[in-house]
């Protein structure tokens, strides 16, 4: 265990059990802050992967499998300087209000997870969690979707039109939302993402046009090669997507520090990258990132 207790979760299971109505009480008293600090940038820990039933990291198909694990990396995330906020699902949010975690912090919450990991119907990508209602009641920060779109596959219809009423309903709650667009295919099964430039800044462009006002619409971009001409693709605010840090942590570090200097990127959002890195030392993998968004913490 590192920086939660025993007690700590002794406390959240009571509460969930016996007092579930002060997770929402604590979602409304909550702290809430800008959302892009002094230097107008944002680092955000993303936690939504194990409700699309994708535990698995690197090689580890598990290694998110235990939730007081996954809390306790995310509590060691959110206590490091510059890390302004926290992505996650409600189950995920519910636990760290409870754990008292949230407070100054931007929380987004991630809506569609419906596409689970490798099921025949992954493209029809249905927003199964968060609505922007639940959004606005539980006072959180920020909305998120994942857009994969696959001209094969009709379940990709259904996900435009699920994503375009997100948007306006975003929009006309005045919260901003961010889009995370790829195109995909089926490969052998799974989907495979195309992370060409040219495949997102197409992903981009159609992307953008959804929904009936893109006033408070965000894009949340793969690190790419030729990310000048990715991000000449549109002049929304955008955050990169970390992903999955792969056999070099410096070599992603890297890539993340040259994106981060073009205009138009506004920040990072990553997670198992730096909740599981390679030598298991999460403080000192979240320092790294937050020094790449937050250059001033140097």
């Amino acid at each position: 265990m590192g920086v939660l207790t025993a007690s700590d979760f002794d406390r959240l299971r009571e509460i969930r059990s016996r007092h579930p109505h002060l997770i929402h009480d604590a979602l409304r008293a909550r702290t809430r802050r800008e959302i892009l600090g002094d230097d107008d940038r944002m680092f955000i820990v993303a936690a939504d992967h194990p409700a699309r039933g994708a535990l698995g990291v690197g090689a580890d198909a598990t290694a998110m499998a235990d939730r007081y694990d996954l809390l306790d990396r995310l509590a060691t995330a959110l206590s490091r300087p510059g890390v302004d906020g926290v992505l996650g699902t409600p189950d995920i949010i519910d636990d760290l209000a409870a754990l008292g975690l949230l407070d100054g912090k931007v929380v987004v919450g991630s809506m569609n997870r419906g596409g689970l990991r490798a099921a025949s119907f992954e493209m029809d990508d249905r927003f199964t969690a968060y609505d922007v209602q639940s959004l606005v009641d539980s006072r959180l920060d920020f909305a998120k979707t994942l857009m994969r779109i696959n001209l094969d596959d009709e379940g990709t219809s259904a996900t435009l039109e699920a994503t375009a009423h997100a948007v306006t309903q975003a929009a006309a709650a005045r919260l901003p939302i961010m889009l995370e667009p790829f195109l995909s295919v089926w490969s052998d099964g799974h989907i495979v993402n195309d992370l060409t430039p040219d495949g997102v800044i197409r992903s981009i462009a159609i992307a953008a046009g959804l929904g009936g006002n893109s006033a408070y619409t965000w894009m949340k971009l793969p690190v790419v090669a030729e990310m000048d001409r990715v991000m000449a693709a549109t002049t929304m605010p955008t955050v990169l997507l970390g992903g999955d840090s792969g056999a070099d942590p410096d070599e992603t570090f890297a890539a993340w520090e040259d994106a981060l200097s073009l205009p138009g990127v506004r920040g990072l959002t990553a997670g198992r990258a730096l909740l599981y890195p390679p030598d298991g030392d999460v403080a000192a993998a979240v320092d790294i990132a937050a020094r790449l968004v937050h250059p001033t913490l140097i």
